[in-house]
């Protein structure tokens, strides 16, 4: 059993022992904290310290306020590596040299007592206790971090100037003004409140023997509050491996860029943006494992299994890196990589109703590969046919993106053994399928709506690859504000039908809204203005040449068009062989 030493101590106690030499090793994060969190600590440590702001309300024998546990490990060199609660102590040393700062020359007993129990905490002592303000309690070597040396530079000297722009600076300024508020309001106090903060405010310092054990304690602390990026954990575990092969720094080399591009191409609603790499990845893992169970594990649970025996793999990293490089040249619409027609399939993925897609390809990507990196064009342009012929018609037959999950895990592992990806067990009934559709209610805020309307726009043969950066909305060609002042739509379906709706580029939309169709016609083809500035067209073809070809939209065009855009799904599930 792995032993932990795990004893609740002060701020004072923690940060001035002999044995306290933190690091922030180079596979953590940069320091993160903004003015909302500093500004949320110093609320709560002001109210502890001076309850009801009145600082004789405060019982110094008693009262204790718990910032929270600080996951170490003591490395080769003898330093406390700090796994969790990085923030948090930077952020406290941060503050105690800003108290430190403006203690200068203060003669007051109490301030000069309190100013040496402070310089004790930020800077080691000589064996009979004197700081060494050359000698930090705490260093950095986080590799992505260019600010590290501001913060050191901070601790050591208590100075900032305009030109310093860090999370680190910011920080300190911030502190320093609170400082002198509080200064201001309470001077005959000063000194009570950073000392009720050594003495009172408690950390709960967890020391275990070695990396891996304090990484099982991180997880654990964090699984229970907030969540951290899931990639923070792997980031180490890659960094032992590497480290302990002697090639550290080509993973911290590797890893970095891997981080930018992550940046560039995914959402992080909420993680990290690498989560979501590795959680392309991970299907690819579960695929060839044959698991094909619906219930889907947590990222951090799948990769921890066995000691995270795919992170200690080499060519984990290897394949991380081609599956990003992929998906950029996807998001980039790289026509050096990808035939048109394959960026014209991925463009109406790119609307899909939900991102069961991007694991499919990725599988698909991952298996199908060649020693370049590239994909057959005809074999990967039916594949990418078939799951959206699948993927749009299983919306409609079984809402959900959970739903999704019973045939696409099957199929995931049909593609890493090159077997055909055929949904055998989940064809569709033509008649069932026309019937849902056509009865179905298109709502804006239905995502299968964009969907279908993505996947009509392409199925235009002139129609043209748009960016995907280009924001698409959804249009009402018979508009709303029409249908007010007219009534001539008999049918109050109608205006809410498939037939009635296109997408059609923002700043257009906007524009156009409100008007009759003869008035949309020149949005929708360009014109050029009374100032003489022309205003580009829509790039959806369907529209372009439907303001050239009519006059009107009515309610007649609405109904034909249903008919038109479902007859031609039909076709296109029945070419893709997804019918019984």
């Amino acid at each position: 059993m792995s032993k932990l030493n795990i004893d609740q101590q002060t701020i004072k106690e923690l940060f001035s022992n002999k044995r306290s030499d933190f690091l922030i090793p180079d596979y953590q994060r940069p320091y993160a904290w903004g003015e909302a969190e500093c500004q949320t600590l110093w609320d709560d440590i002001f109210a502890f310290a001076f309850p009801e702001n009145d600082y004789t309300r405060f019982n110094s024998e008693e009262d204790e306020y718990f910032l929270g546990p600080i996951v170490t490990f003591k490395n080769n060199n003898g330093k406390l590596e700090i796994i969790d609660g990085q923030q948090r102590l930077t952020t406290l040393m941060l503050l105690l040299r800003a108290f430190f700062s403006k203690f200068g020359n203060m003669k007051d007993a109490n301030a000069i007592s309190t100013s040496d129990d402070i310089a004790k905490c930020i800077w080691k002592t000589d064996e009979f206790g004197n700081p060494d303000k050359n000698k930090l309690k705490i260093d950095s070597e986080v590799s992505t971090d260019e600010d590290k040396e501001e913060f050191l530079s901070i601790l050591k000297t208590g100075n900032v100037d305009a030109s310093q722009k860090s999370r680190y600076a910011k920080t300190y300024r911030f502190f320093q003004e609170k400082i002198n508020e509080f200064l201001s309001e309470y001077p005959s106090y000063f000194a009570y409140l950073p000392t009720r903060i050594l003495n009172n405010c408690i950390l709960l310092p967890i020391e275990a023997e070695s990396q891996d054990t304090a990484l099982r304690i991180f997880s654990t602390l964090n699984d229970r509050g907030k969540p951290l990026s899931d990639t923070d954990i792997f980031k180490a575990q890659f960094y032992k491996y590497y480290s302990d092969q002697g090639r550290k720094e080509e993973f911290i080399k590797r890893w970095k860029e891997i981080e930018v591009v992550c940046e560039d191409i995914f959402e992080a609603p909420s993680g990290s943006p690498m989560d979501e790499l590795f959680t392309r990845y991970m299907y690819y893992e579960r695929a060839k494992q044959g698991i094909k169970l619906t219930t889907t594990e947590a990222l951090r649970k799948f990769y921890e299994k066995d000691k995270y025996a795919i992170l200690k793999r080499e060519e984990t990293l290897d394949n991380l890196e081609k599956l990003l490089l992929f998906w950029k040249c996807i998001y980039c619409q790289d026509d050096t990589v990808f035939s048109d027609r394959i960026l014209r399939r991925l463009a109406v993925l790119n609307y899909a109703p939900n991102g069961m897609w991007t694991y499919l390809v990725s599988v698909y990507f991952m298996q199908y590969k060649n020693s370049d990196n590239m994909l057959e064009d005809q074999a990967f342009y039916d594949f990418l046919n078939k799951i959206t012929a699948f993927i749009w018609t299983y919306a409609f037959m079984r809402p959900g993106v959970n739903a999704l999950r019973s045939p696409a895990y099957p199929e995931m592992i049909e593609i890493v053994n090159e077997r055909p990806v055929d949904f055998s067990e989940y064809k569709f009934d033509v008649a069932a399928v026309r019937n849902v559709i056509e009865n179905y209610v298109f709502t804006n805020g239905r995502p299968i709506t964009k969907s279908m309307l993505a996947w009509w726009a392409y199925n235009e043969e002139k129609q043209q690859l748009i960016p995907l950066d280009v924001t698409l909305e959804i249009e009402h060609i018979f508009s709303r504000k029409r249908q007010e002042n007219e009534r001539s739509l008999t049918n109050k379906n109608s205006l809410e039908s498939l037939g009635n709706k296109a997408l059609l580029e923002k700043s257009i939309n906007i524009r156009a809204s409100d008007y009759r169709f003869t008035d949309k016609k020149k949005y929708y083809i360009g014109f050029t203005n009374d100032k003489g500035k022309v205003k580009d067209g829509t790039k959806i073809v369907e529209l372009a040449e439907m303001a050239i070809k009519q006059d009107d939209f009515a309610e007649s065009n609405i109904i034909s068009r249903k008919k038109e855009i479902i007859d031609a799904f039909i076709e296109y599930l029945e070419l893709n062989q997804l019918t019984v």
